[in-house]
């Protein structure tokens, strides 16, 4: 579906047909046709093997990439999604990396879904990957091990980091394959980007989904300058506390983080009647509204809670891994803009500290600021 996206917004399907022979896919065609879904078009690749193709191991496919008369780029985010998805398969299956086989028509799909896609995104000149939350079906689904709960344990291990959602559909909504794709291109998953839009293209899928076009769409464009710093809308629910336990404070926070609050915060006031209180502040999306006031009512002495959506203003953040005298470290990176900072992530540092019987306040010093 991505491929056909690919070939919606301008890649000429030659360029992906070349892809076979550099890659060594002998007797392998692929086509492209323009069908319709719920009454949207897109584009539909097909590969087809004329030939028996053979089961492959993760070191044969990176030894086909490497051996392609591909530029670096594309390789590099070939042989990326490779290693991601075998260490994933290695990881499930409790066997080596350099073991890990693709079954016959599996393997040959993915080799072509996975380079064509990075060709097709160097082809086209992007830079930035963005994507949108992503959705989960229920049910069984079949797979070279036999049949595996949906969404399959591969797609959920990839997918960490990302948001996504549940639907009421049967079926694969996110393969394997798919999410693999993501990652090696470091998706962002945040709203559209500003930016100016040159095309939009549709990939169609091979099922029919009940009251919904299986179709991927993509949005090509350049980006335009914004603002710094990601912006969207949030919850804030305010109310005030006098007559409350403080015992039960932790389990009311506990529970308004489970409801999906996204910050909890707790501060000394002073009420009327001279009474010393608490002010309870609770930041969230507004879609979890209803349930967060369930939480207040069920679980504080509240008899009213204040109700504000207000636009939250953050800075881009996202998780790095840093060599220090110790060994690998996980920290975060903040960006506002174009300015960026690496900050700590305690629970990484406490670990390290405690690893190495160090203070945490020298593993802290480990840390570059920029």
């Amino acid at each position: 579906m991505t491929l056909g996206a690919l070939i919606d917004l301008g890649l000429p399907v030659e360029e992906l047909q070349g892809l076979l022979p550099a890659l060594g896919l002998a007797g392998v065609a692929l086509t492209a046709r323009r069908v319709t879904k719920q009454h949207l078009t897109g584009v539909k690749v097909e590969i087809e093997a004329g030939t028996q193709q053979p089961a492959r191991t993760y070191r044969e496919i990176c030894a086909l990439i490497e051996a392609a008369p591909l530029s670096e780029t594309v390789k590099a985010r070939s042989l990326t999604a490779f290693r991601l998805l075998g260490e994933v398969e290695a990881r499930i299956h409790g066997q080596p990396l350099e073991t890990v086989h693709f079954h016959e028509l599996g393997a040959l799909d993915t080799i072509v879904d996975v380079v064509g896609v990075a060709h097709g995104l160097e082809y086209l000149g992007v830079s930035r990957v963005f994507c949108s939350p992503l959705p989960m079906g229920w049910g069984m689904i079949a797979a070279g091990h036999g049949r595996l709960p949906n969404p399959a344990p591969a797609t959920l291990e990839l997918l960490s980091g990302l948001p996504v959602y549940g639907t009421d559909l049967p079926g694969e909504l996110v393969t394997p394959t798919g999410a693999v794709i993501l990652k090696a291109c470091e998706a962002q998953c945040e709203p559209c980007p500003p930016m100016t839009l040159a095309a939009v293209g549709y990939g169609a899928g091979s099922r029919d989904l009940p009251g919904h076009p299986n179709l991927l769409r993509i949005f090509l464009g350049t980006p335009l300058a914004a603002a710094p710093g990601l912006r969207e809308q949030v919850l804030v629910l305010e109310t005030h506390l006098d007559d409350m336990n403080p015992e039960w404070y932790e389990p009311l926070m506990a529970g308004l983080l489970a409801a999906g609050a996204l910050d909890v915060a707790l501060a000394p006031i002073q009420m009327k009647k001279h009474r010393p209180g608490v002010g309870l502040t609770v930041i969230a999306p507004p879609a979890a509204k209803e349930g967060l006031l369930a939480r207040l009512f069920a679980d504080s002495t509240t008899l009213g809670v204040r109700c504000m959506e207000v636009e939250r203003v953050t800075a881009r953040r996202w998780p790095e891994t840093i060599e220090t005298a110790y060994g690998p470290l996980q920290v975060k990176v903040m960006e506002y803009g174009g300015r960026r900072r690496v900050l700590p992530e305690y629970e990484a540092c406490r670990r390290m500290a405690e690893a190495e019987g160090v203070p945490l306040i020298e593993v802290y010093r480990l840390i570059p600021r920029e």
